[in-house]
């Protein structure tokens, strides 16, 4: 019945899983958005995508940093292989946050520019 009715009316709890290629191009079509690496110290400082926010989701302080966020801001969310950013994402989106971005795969699946720390 759910999906009966979010095909009907739209579920606004969806997250948008984007391939590295997808992530991307919204990256350049959204404005004022944020891109946020939800993985630990060390991994953003081996490897990360330029000019992301490192939240780290492990930390007990997680949901505090997220809720200070600017939530009519698109974000884009990414880790490792895409499930604690889809975490990340699920409760970005239970917080009321409008536009949410998933990097399916994660960063082991970017083919765009990296930098280490």
């Amino acid at each position: 019945m759910t999906s009966i009715l979010s095909s009907l009316f739209g579920n606004h709890n969806d997250i948008h899983h984007l391939d590295s290629d997808s992530f991307e191009k919204m990256m350049k079509e959204e404005k004022n958005f944020i891109l946020i690496d939800v993985r630990t110290l060390e991994e953003n400082k081996s490897l990360r995508i330029p000019n992301s926010k490192h939240i780290d989701i492990y930390k007990p302080n997680f949901a505090d940093q997220i809720e200070k966020l600017n939530r009519s801001k698109p974000y884009f969310v990414y880790c490792r292989a895409g499930r604690r950013s889809h975490s990340a994402c699920q409760q970005m989106k239970s917080m009321g946050f409008e536009k949410v971005y998933n990097l399916k795969g994660g960063i082991i699946s970017w083919l765009g520019k990296t930098e280490q720390g």
